[in-house]
């Protein structure tokens, strides 16, 4: 069975999702159709803690479906700037637990990820599956990839009537 590890971005997915289709992502609908006859090895999904109820909610949802959820404090800075990347974060798991694996899940657009994804593939000999907003997914990362998935239909949540 082909094990696999799964490293999700949520800022980056929430605002591209919001922005591409006013929505959100669906994360069970996502897990069902990534997981199918896979071995999940480890899966992460890397968020800001606001501190917020609902927010916490949210990070507990993300547990129950499978995902370690790891946390960086909400930076608000004196300029009204925001700060919580997990660029680094995710960059150094990624290339922890790549050699465990047969393919390395990431859900992210942000084009920083190109050259991780390069060296996983080319240095690690390992496939690499990207999932983003295909609008608002860097070019350079999309190339990257093996296979790129857009974030579509079936990937957002139904919206209720």
């Amino acid at each position: 069975m082909e094990k696999i590890a799964i490293f999700v971005d949520v800022q980056n997915v929430y605002y591209t999702v919001k922005h591409a289709f006013n929505n959100n992502f669906d994360y069970n609908a996502f897990w069902s159709h990534v997981t199918h006859n896979r071995q999940v090895v480890t899966a992460f999904a890397y968020g800001i803690d606001r501190g917020d109820q609902k927010q916490r909610e949210f990070q507990n949802i993300l547990r129950a479906i499978g995902f370690e959820v790891k946390l960086k404090p909400y930076i608000q800075r004196s300029d009204g700037s925001a700060k919580g990347d997990w660029d680094v974060g995710i960059t150094i798991d990624v290339l922890d637990y790549s050699p465990d694996v047969d393919t390395v899940i990431l859900v992210s657009g942000d084009g920083d990820f190109d050259l991780l994804v390069q060296k996983v593939r080319g240095d690690l000999g390992k496939k690499v599956e990207v999932y983003g907003v295909a609008a608002l997914t860097a070019g350079t990362l999309i190339s990257a990839a093996d296979k790129f998935n857009p974030i579509q239909d079936s990937l957002l949540l139904q919206k209720k009537r």
